[in-house]
């Protein structure tokens, strides 16, 4: 789609610099003798009333409809922007006439809107430009409002009202930039729709005068010609057209490159080694990460992590906040959110590319943290289930509430044939979360993806979804890929555990070796820092000095090195890879826990 759009933009710009000077003469020239001919070798759209080469004044007016066309644009643009972020730092009053007149400019129909402005501004070129410049405002202004509204209720522009930054800071530095690619996408959808009404109003005689001429004028030129001669039209129609789409092609190109809907790109070279096991392990595996990255703008969040999960079992990935397990599964599953740019040397599901398509269908189901954020208020709890069935299933609206009502009482809801009809605010913490496992299992999932499914839920309630999530793999078959920051949740659920750190894989190993046989220091932190029924409460509890890394804060060696006490010089200025140690274990480490010392110097 890129080299499309660049060819044809190229194309169009070239045209509309040269030619004027090219084809100027030809265009303008008056040849009696050769009035009204067809399309033929010769004039390869025949020629108008006067003789004169049709192709040649397509040619000449591409430079004169592009710059109305972006004269309107930008009209449409600045008087939008202008419109949809007053609101937003203008007081309660005036902010709220501006979005009543907004919104009353785009409930009145647009043509005739712009008609309306042409007939006052007057009949001619730049006042028809500003007409449709105007005209195309408002819907750009309900855009803007939209978007700067979601961005202006965030806390970090919250946080700069009360530090007192200005207005117009606030604006170009917070608002501006978070809005900046759907506003991009939809001023080139903006300019395809100003191309085609310009050409319109010079159709209609209310745009472009003689003696100059536009493609609308050019078309209403050859109506009278047009059943006689259809090739007449073809000409200014054509290039309106390609025209159109070519602003379309812009826009999707531009989201695409700005990382929005880009696709994933492996990569080229391998960072740790793998071995014949892990090669068959990873053939075997329902999904298999290699070396996958997440990049942001200034940072790379996740770096070369590789996990296999395969069919029926249940893996734990854990960590502290910003370790990157998160982002782990959002790749798996497609959803990182922009500007994140995730790429892999491998990302397969089942029998599924993810580096080219797109998980499809409910083979994968995904469990988010809040599911209060995640479920509509608007709508009730068996709409949205019972909507899962409907796209991906096919099934009618009666059989598709009828599985939603089986899904519910599957979770453990009493009396789901009521509470289908209940929205979510009337349900409590662990009733929402049991919901959202519901909707997970609308379908027949070959994989759970369950995002800290237990946060913020009393410990009653916590162990109650840990037991669903059990009865769910032991009655579906479904894989389990449970993230949590919490190693003891982890260990009641998962046959394996992966540890992550700073974005890295740095342990891999069985839950039975948890309690005693963990190889990496960080892994035993995390461990010692659960209480237990057996903890001595005279003794402080266990804490990890330091902090882990800022996002885009790069460190020589290995990055748990700051916090670790068994740190040496090579761990401050190496970083260990993630190494085999035996039968489901790996671990990153110079100087490992002794418990595994023995079977790392075996493997090396």
């Amino acid at each position: 789609m890129g080299i499309a759009t660049a060819i044809l933009s190229a194309l169009i710009l070239l045209v509309a610099i040269f030619g004027p000077m090219l084809a100027g003469d030809t265009a303008d020239r008056i040849d009696t003798d050769a009035i009204g001919r067809h399309s033929g070798t010769e004039h390869l759209f025949g020629t108008d009333a006067l003789g004169r080469d049709i192709a040649a004044r397509v040619v000449v007016a591409t430079r004169l409809t592009l710059e109305l066309t972006l004269f309107a644009t930008l009209i449409a643009v600045l008087g939008g922007l202008i419109l949809g972020v007053l609101p937003a730092v203008l007081g309660r009053r005036a902010g709220r006439l501006i979005t009543a007149t907004v919104n009353l400019l785009v409930a009145f129909p647009g043509l005739l809107f712009v008609l309306f402005l042409a007939v006052i501004f007057g009949v001619g070129t730049f006042s028809a430009a500003f007409a449709i410049g105007l005209g195309a405002a408002p819907a750009t202004a309900r855009l803007v409002q939209n978007l700067t509204a979601s961005v202006a209720g965030t806390d970090y522009v919250a946080a700069a009202r009360i530090l007192g930054v200005g207005r117009l800071r606030i604006i170009v530095r917070h608002i501006l930039p978070n809005i900046a690619e759907p506003v991009a996408l939809f001023v080139a959808q903006v300019a395809a729709g100003i191309l085609v009404a310009f050409s319109g109003l010079s159709f209609l005689g209310l745009g472009v005068q003689a003696p100059d001429y536009d493609w609308g004028r050019l078309l209403n030129e050859q109506l009278d010609r047009v059943m006689v001669d259809p090739m007449s039209a073809v000409g200014p129609g054509a290039a309106i057209v390609l025209t159109g789409i070519t602003f379309g092609l812009i826009g999707e190109v531009v989201a695409g490159a700005s990382g929005g809907r880009g696709a994933n790109r492996p990569e080229a070279e391998p960072v740790a080694s793998t071995d014949e096991q892990s090669a068959a392990e990873a053939a075997s595996a329902l999904l298999h990460v290699d070396h996958l990255r997440v990049r942001f703008p200034g940072h790379t969040a996740v770096h070369d992590v590789c996990l296999s999960v395969t069919e029926g079992e249940a893996v734990g990935i854990v960590g502290e906040s910003g370790s990157g397990k998160s982002l782990t599964a959002l790749a798996a599953a497609g959803l990182v959110p922009h500007p994140g740019r995730v790429s892999a040397r491998t990302l397969r599901f089942a029998d599924r590319d993810l580096n080219r398509q797109a998980p499809k269908g409910t083979s994968l189901a995904m469990v988010f943290q809040d599911p209060m954020a995640s479920l509509n208020p608007a709508l009730t709890v068996g709409r949205q289930l019972a909507e899962v069935a409907e796209v991906h299933h096919g099934a009618g609206r009666a059989a598709a509430l009828t599985r939603a009502v089986a899904r519910l009482g599957a979770v453990g809801i009493i009396n789901p044939e009521q509470r289908v009809t209940k929205r979510p605010h009337e349900f409590s913490g662990g009733m929402r979360q049991r919901v959202m496992i519901a909707m997970g299992l609308m379908g027949e999932p070959r994989l759970i993806i369950a995002d800290e499914p237990t946060t913020a839920l009393d410990v009653t309630v916590q162990a109650q979804v840990l037991a669903l999530l059990r009865d769910v793999r032991a009655e579906s078959g479904a894989a389990l890929l449970l993230i949590s920051h919490d190693i003891a949740v982890v260990s009641q659920v998962c046959d394996r555990v992966v540890v992550m750190y700073a974005g890295r894989v740095v342990e891999e190993l069985p839950v039975g070796d948890l309690a005693d046989g963990v190889a990496h220091p960080y892994s035993a932190a995390l461990i010692g820092a659960v209480p237990t029924m057996t903890t001595d409460r005279d003794v402080p509890l266990a804490t990890i000095p330091g902090r882990p890394p800022e996002p885009g804060e790069e460190s020589v060696g290995c990055p748990f090195a700051p916090r670790c006490a068994r740190a040496n010089d090579r761990c401050r200025t190496e970083e260990p890879v993630l190494e085999r140690i035996g039968p489901g274990r790996r671990v990153a480490c110079w100087d490992p826990i002794t418990t595994a010392v023995h079977e790392l110097e075996e493997v090396r």
